[in-house]
């Protein structure tokens, strides 16, 4: 997608609702039709950030239309369950859904790529990917063909790796492992030894409490403070490598979206930006303090070590390189995420990297 098209029709992330508000007159002036839809959540309301992304979007919509473009959000589960919500909304029980499309991978693993992939974009890098990179195009040729057409709306930032009930140090302590993983993640690490498991929100706790699970990860501190998983599984592991900057996804039936007056498509846009903005400032917000809290609970930190993090790259090149001889979609997108990935991580250990940890040093010496 150009740029300055891309541009011209609102589509840009940071204006935030009440940029989407100034769309309100000229809408109105032109007798702006009445649309009421529905969007299916894949997440519970409890999980308030991930979950807000939704209502965020439906908010700056509602005023960007002076309440014309109606937008009701349903929790997970009370329309269709959560991992089933892209199905949902390709079907048209429901004109849209909030979703990670890796939940669907299985489908097709090109759908993992719009959200996330080990060792991939960081968050900024995955907008920068989407918005400038021709992500948005790319994504919906491949979405285009499922019958639905996307925008992201919606980023958690870097994640972290997960609760284990025992400590993880070497490759062979993942070996029968059986945690909860989302997305394509699971398929890096089966190589490994560990047994992926997929499950939706409020099936983790209760599988890790009674041992059908040894480990899960579920996002970051904030939604995993929430969720309980300190109580059942103290070690607390980190980076989540497999979720560098993951894309949570706004997704229109594509007949629903393709029959909107082109006015209301770029509201959409414009307001899937928004939340895709203001999700990952409020994850930014929220999770040093429930890191602390957490901390304070008892959750034991612990980095991954070098061992296993070049074990799982390893694993994953070997197989996105599998994937790309068999799978055009696949190979089309992930090709033009690597080729961002190496100049965007070329300039970020310029002057970032380099700025961020001085300050952190300063962090650590009490300075701050």
């Amino acid at each position: 997608m150009d740029r300055r098209s891309f541009l011209g029709k609102a589509a840009v992330g940071g204006i935030g609702a009440a940029g989407a508000a100034l769309l309100a007159s000229p809408v109105v002036a032109q007798a702006a039709p009445k649309v009421t839809w529905r969007m299916t959540s894949s997440f519970p309301k409890s999980l308030d950030t991930i979950f807000g992304g939704a209502v965020t979007l439906a908010n700056a919509v509602a005023a960007a239309t002076d309440g014309a473009f109606s937008i009701q959000v349903f929790a997970a589960g009370e329309i269709v369950p959560g991992l089933q919500a892209a199905d949902a909304t390709a079907a048209g029980t429901v004109e849209a859904c909030h979703t990670t499309a890796y939940y669907y991978w299985g489908k097709d693993p090109a759908w993992a790529l719009a959200t996330a992939v080990p060792f991939s974009l960081n968050a900024r890098q995955m907008n920068a990917w989407y918005y400038y990179g021709d992500g948005i195009a790319l994504t919906n040729e491949f979405f285009n063909a499922q019958g639905l057409h996307a925008f992201p709306a919606g980023n958690t930032g870097a994640q972290m790796g997960g609760w284990y009930r025992k400590e993880i140090n070497t490759v062979d302590d993942l070996k029968g492992l059986k945690m909860r993983i989302g997305g394509f993640a699971g398929k890096v690490l089966e190589p490994l030894g560990l047994v992926p498991q997929q499950l939706a929100a409020g099936d983790i706790y209760p599988s890790l409490e009674k041992g059908t699970i040894d480990a899960a990860e579920f996002v970051g501190p904030y939604d995993d403070e929430k969720l309980g998983f300190v109580k059942v599984a103290p070690y607390y592991y980190y980076p989540g490598f497999w979720e560098g900057g993951p894309t949570v996804s706004a997704m229109f039936n594509k007949a629903a979206f393709d029959g909107l007056p082109k006015a209301y498509q770029s509201i959409l846009a414009t307001a899937s930006a928004a939340a895709n903005v203001d999700m990952l400032a409020a994850y930014d917000f929220k999770n040093p303090a429930a890191l602390k809290r957490l901390v304070a609970a008892g959750a034991q930190l612990r980095p991954f070590s070098a061992e296993i993090m070049s074990a799982a790259f390893d694993s994953a090149q070997k197989i996105y390189a599998e994937m790309s001889s068999t799978n055009a979609a696949f190979k089309k997108i992930h090709d033009s995420q690597v080729a961002f990935l190496k100049d965007g991580y070329l300039w970020d250990q310029i002057a970032e990297y380099n700025y961020d940890t001085f300050m952190m040093m300063q962090q650590q010496a009490g300075k701050l």
